[in-house]
């Protein structure tokens, strides 16, 4: 009996009677269904990937499709759909949602060298390759969603709003916005509700194309965007709100105690801070990276780790800040993804052009699996608000949450009752 045989009498025998809609191609041009109208196509271009397809070694299959020698066709939703039931039925392959679920779990040092490496590897691509699938204002996270029916520049503009909503931003304040991206937040905030604010990010790109678009917008006067680590800001009780958005992905959970000492160092008190970041959905933060994970950190997030919400919230509150306000934004990130990955596809070409075929393919399989594991509510995302307390231990917030949703009650001052007034 031959490789080949040997191979699909084991697929067969793992898959079950009914199979998979998946349609398996070897590199000498014949090719067998695994089952009834295969809606997937598998092209192994060599031996040895059948090997890493027999023994559930996902991230040698994904190493392979980023190189192309295993070629994959058909819909996306497909592919993950055939792509979960196959890892989860062949060889010793964990369940993909255990790959997916802590995404980054191994423990890294993050240095500052170290970091501001990692994010160059992800985000130095090219600007114009972000551009071709990202909103007008080029926003790299989580959109927020009213119908679910909105375009991507619309749902963006509507999670500017909303943070700076909760933030009751007022014209004259100093906002500081750690890992700013390419700046469309501040550029927001300057120009709806008359704040000067400070951005920093490791980024060179996002830096030279943030501190380009200040300018013509005429918002020079206005804003700063500094290439610069958080954790060398320097100064006390310098800005009055302080945001941060997809940032503690990138801090590490043993930089969290410094993180968040960082922005009660530089908030003022009575200030308001919005931390807004993607959590796995495990509590336990578990240590050992299973199958798949090691894919997302050799190609895409390099030393990326992400916290529990209990995580977060413990350390916040550990270093003096007082979290009043917490919400899950988990299906916008999956509605945010599925149209990243859907105006992606519909600039193939250009992208492949400006990034080359493997980053397509990196990007494109990346986000359509990161849409399914929210989806599925293996990740998540939260946006987390809190306030620095004043000397007498005066915490100052609105009394409900209307503010967040109605624009004309965010700029009103709170008048919190004290003991003194009764």
């Amino acid at each position: 009996m031959s490789l080949r045989e040997r191979s699909l009498r084991f697929l067969r025998n793992r898959l079950g009677p009914e199979g998979l809609p998946l349609r398996l191609a070897f590199w000498d041009g014949t090719s067998f269904d695994l089952g009834t109208a295969p809606r997937v196509t598998l092209t192994l271009t060599t031996r040895s990937i059948l090997r890493s397809l027999l023994g559930g070694d996902i991230d040698g299959l994904a190493a392979a499709y980023v190189d192309g020698r295993l070629r994959v066709d058909g819909r996306l939703q497909d592919i993950l759909a055939v792509g979960i039931a196959l890892a989860e039925r062949v060889g010793r392959a964990a369940r993909l949602a255990s790959a997916l679920k802590p995404l980054f779990r191994r423990r890294f040092h993050h240095t500052r060298h170290g970091d501001a490496q990692a994010i160059r590897h992800h985000y130095d691509v090219s600007n114009d390759f972000y551009a071709l699938w990202l909103d007008r204002h080029m926003t790299y996270s989580c959109a927020y969603f009213t119908t679910g029916a909105e375009d991507i520049d619309t749902a963006q503009e509507q999670k500017f709003a909303h943070i700076c909503r909760k933030l009751r931003l007022r014209p004259g304040e100093q906002l500081l916005d750690i890992g700013c991206g390419w700046g469309g937040l501040l550029r927001w905030a300057a120009k709806h509700h008359g704040i000067s604010g400070v951005g920093v990010t490791l980024s060179e790109r996002q830096y030279d194309y943030a501190r380009r678009r200040i300018e013509e917008a005429g918002l020079g006067r206005q804003l700063d965007i500094r290439l610069q680590d958080y954790r060398d800001i320097a100064g006390e009780a310098c800005f009055d709100k302080i945001v941060s958005v997809g940032m503690y992905e990138h801090v590490g959970r043993a930089n969290l105690p410094l993180y968040f000492a960082t922005i009660q160092r530089l908030l003022k008190p009575g200030g308001v801070v919005l931390n807004h970041g993607i959590t796995t959905a495990d509590p336990e933060e578990g240590e050992s990276g299973p199958p798949g994970a090691g894919f997302i950190d050799r190609y895409v997030f390099p030393g990326g780790e992400l916290p529990h919400i209990s995580a977060v919230l413990r350390h916040m509150t550990r270093q003096g800040l007082e979290a009043y306000d917490v919400e899950s934004l988990r299906p916008h990130y999956a509605e945010t993804l599925i149209r990243w990955v859907a105006r992606l596809e519909a600039r193939r070409d250009e992208a492949i052009a400006l990034a080359g075929a493997e980053r397509y393919r990196i990007w494109r399989i990346y986000m359509a699996g990161c849409a399914h594991a929210f989806d599925q509510g293996w990740l998540s995302i939260h946006q987390v608000l809190a306030v620095k307390p004043d000397a007498a231990g005066v915490a100052p917030r609105p009394w409900t949450r209307r503010h967040q949703y109605v624009a004309e009650d965010a700029a009103a001052t709170p008048q919190p009752l004290g003991w003194g007034d009764l």
